[in-house]
């Protein structure tokens, strides 16, 4: 039985086929942003990356939540 993905992560297959990069690949570029505010990082992924404001907020949502579960 699988269930559906829900939350960010759900948003994870369109931006890899999106952006052509794993998600791995936008988590390591979020991580490296230490000390940086949700919204900073979200407008600097927008403006230097190309992403979408839903896919961008997406990302960070989910990157600092995990990283603040560890």
């Amino acid at each position: 039985m699988n269930e559906k993905v829900k939350g960010p992560a759900s948003y994870f297959p369109s931006i890899e086929k999106t952006y052509g990069q794993p998600i791995d690949h936008w988590k390591t570029l979020i991580q490296q942003r230490v000390g940086a505010k949700h919204m900073e990082i979200v407008n600097w992924l927008k403006s230097e990356h190309g992403l979408g404001h839903g896919h961008a907020n997406a990302l960070v949502a989910h990157t600092l939540t995990e990283n603040k579960d560890r």
